[in-house]
């Protein structure tokens, strides 16, 4: 019987279904079309026709944009706050700020909950956590009983100060469950110990809002696995890296808001260290948008900052990933000054470019390929025939006329803008954190990002690309490689110089009970519990801080505070050895380890592969004979310098000239990038 396992990454065009032999580590894939109305029929058509038995499936892992898409269209079950008298409109009021300081007629979105479905009690707690004014508990059944009437779907318990003292928040919830043991009710002390009251009520609203949306979706997949035989729990992928079961759903369901970026960032980070890289750069260029992730020394980069819509915080930890407005469909367009632009407007899937023969007019970044023959005249193994006439005629059209440009000056012009601006991703999330691109691989996948990748390292000075065997498919394999993963927090505010190591000690030890209880309750045994331990600190009268790791048993704080000194000159290129330093909060990641299967290796015997044929390919304004190779023809150890052109099912890689290829043992292609 073979055990095989099985992970679902759903995009909005394509459901991808990726499953691994456990005994071989060989991976196959299938696609199908993502049902946006119910992505769990595109999952259950994929894996029927992948011909998989589910009774013989030992892990069944799922990145889902169920959480997301909710959040953006707001197609929300009706959700009410209660808040502390007087604070009700926290999550309005937000930090008074907008995304475009000089657009005075955008506004910032409305809150999730209206403000008729935010109610007050009486209560107040102390910064100290001392009780002021106990909670008024014929107020809150009066704020049950409306909230019962107007059937809510799920309620945020938001008091202020809870998050030194929850008891309040805790009785709150009591209190509303004897009225309505079947709502689903988020307390902000449990969701986001922390001082800052906008993040705090914010990220408990969001996960209150979205609980009622995935907790169904998630018992419906469930029982439809269960159904067909598979016999174990259902793992989602969440933002900080990891999975959850549905049993930890209910309590974090906005943890999976952004669920399906985080696989492909976990995918490059698992490519990079396989190939001997701990410092690596995911670029994950598909047919609408690029999302760029960073890991350092082995390890995702993680924010706390990060949001669906502007304005509404989630501060759930999550792999940092950021996404621009560029893609293989990324229109071409001329501004207002007169120059050049490419992109965040796409074709989408439908029409889709120009040379798809669905009617768009307008030149897209795949139609300069096209125009440039680095792109050939048929994708998807065949599925997909493209008419060099049609992205001709629209690169003439929309840039080589009204620019002046001859036709293929044009298309590399379209190409070279859409560089730049994902070169500039790159830059935020690296040169702009601290990190030289040029100590890191660029691991380029997604369906466009092995035809843009070596342009992008070498205007990066990034010195080796990696593109994995299956680019286009990579994201889904990421859902392969995780760990069941939980982040605790709570807050500790002290001044680091006078803090004694033993009441740090007891803090972490408080948390770590209970990430082991949760890990537990999931079936995780005690030789597969890893627990790292971290303190974010800052610099006295700072309000950002700055996480440090700290060891298993903490004997000493200056050793922190050095730790501290260290990382804040790392980011941002400066400490201060004579300022104080305050602890701000102490944080636990709780990791399941969950078993892996290997990936296949192959013996590497240096050999010069065969190309298929040969076609004209223009690089620098220059046409260039260049060899075709089609990748399922590659062995373990074969090298070709560029120019040249490698075609596969899923995804095409351009090798530019002045550069060099060689597959290694897992059949990764490493592009070696002069410059």
């Amino acid at each position: 019987m073979t055990k095989t396992r099985v992970a679902v990454d759903v995009g909005g065009t394509f459901t991808d279904v990726c499953i691994m032999d456990e005994d071989t580590g060989q991976i196959r894939i299938e696609k199908t079309p993502s049902t946006p109305d119910d992505p769990m029929r595109a999952i259950m058509t994929g894996v029927s026709d992948a011909k998989v038995d589910l009774s013989d499936v030992t892990m069944f892992s799922h990145g889902t944009t169920v959480a997301t898409n909710a959040l953006i269209t707001r197609k929300l079950p009706r959700t009410a706050m209660v808040c502390t008298e007087g604070f009700r409109d926290v999550v309005e009021i937000r930090r008074s700020n907008k995304e475009d300081l000089w657009d005075t007629y955008k506004d910032v979105a409305k809150p999730y909950v209206p403000r008729r479905d935010r109610l007050t009690v009486k209560e107040r707690v102390d910064a100290a956590g001392k009780v002021i004014a106990e909670l008024d508990e014929d107020e809150a059944r009066k704020v049950a009983a409306i909230l019962k009437k107007r059937d809510v779907k799920a309620i945020a318990v938001c008091f202020i100060n809870s998050y030194v003292n929850g008891a309040h928040e805790r009785r709150m919830k009591e209190i509303l469950l004897e009225v309505m043991p079947d709502v689903s009710i988020s307390i902000s002390s449990q969701i986001m110990p922390e001082i800052f009251e906008h993040e705090r009520f914010s990220t408990t609203m969001v996960n209150a809002a979205v609980s009622p949306v995935v907790v169904d979706y998630v018992s419906r997949l469930s029982d439809k696995l269960s159904d067909g035989g598979y016999e174990r729990d259902l793992l989602l992928l969440h933002t900080g890296g990891g999975v959850m079961t549905p049993a930890s759903v209910k309590d974090f369901a906005a943890r999976l808001a952004g669920s399906g970026i985080a696989a492909g960032a976990i995918a490059s980070r698992f490519i990079g260290n396989l190939c001997g890289y701990e410092n690596s750069i995911g670029f994950d260029m598909g047919g609408t948008s690029t999302d760029v992730s960073l890991a350092y020394q082995g390890e995702s980069t993680v924010t706390k900052d990060w949001y669906i819509e502007y304005g509404y915080p989630i501060r759930f930890p999550s792999i940092e990933v950021l996404t621009i407005g560029a893609g293989g469909g990324s229109l071409a367009w001329k501004d207002e000054g007169g120059s050049l632009r490419n992109g965040p407007q796409s074709a989408g899937a439908t029409p889709g470019p120009a040379c798809y023969s669905n009617g768009n007019e307008v030149a897209t970044n795949s139609d300069a390929n096209v125009v440039l023959g680095r792109l050939g005249t048929s994708l998807a193994g065949g599925d997909i025939t493209l008419d060099p006439k049609l992205a001709e005629q629209a690169v003439r059209d929309t840039v080589a006329e009204p620019f002046g440009m001859e036709l293929h000056e044009a298309a590399e012009a379209i190409i070279d803008v859409a560089n730049a601006n994902m070169a500039n991703a790159v830059r935020l999330l690296s040169i702009t954190r601290g990190y030289d691109p040029r100590d890191f691989a660029l691991v380029a996948f997604g369906g466009a990002g092995a035809l843009h990748g070596a342009a992008v390292a070498k205007e990066l000075s990034i010195p080796v690309v990696i593109v994995p065997p299956n680019p286009g498919v990579t994201s889904a394999m990421g859902c392969l490689l995780v760990d069941i993963q939980h982040d605790f927090s709570d807050s500790f505010m002290a001044d680091a110089a006078i803090t004694k190591p033993e009441e740090l000690e007891a803090a972490f030890q408080r948390i770590e009970a209970e990430a082991v209880a949760r890990l537990r309750h999931e079936g995780v045994a005690a030789e597969d519990t890893v627990l790292q331990r971290t303190v974010e600190m800052m610099y006295q009268g700072q309000w950002r801080s700055l996480a440090v790791s700290a060891p298993a048993k903490v004997t000493s704080t200056s050793d922190l505070i050095q730790g501290f000194h260290n990382e804040h000159e790392r980011e941002f290129n400066f400490r201060r050895e004579d300022a104080p330093v305050s602890i701000f909060r102490v944080g636990v990641k709780a990791t399941g380890v969950v078993p892996k299967a290997a990936l296949p290796s192959y013996e590497v015997v240096k050999n010069t592969p065969k190309p298929i044929g040969q076609r004209d390919v223009w690089f620098n304004a220059k046409r260039c004979t260049t060899d075709v190779y089609q990748r399922e023809s590659f062995t373990a150890g074969a090298e070709f310098d560029g120019p040249a052109i490698v075609e596969q099912v899923d995804s095409t890689v351009v090798v530019p000239p002045n550069t060099t290829a060689t597959v290694d043992q897992y059949m990764n292609i490493l592009i070696k990038v002069e410059g």
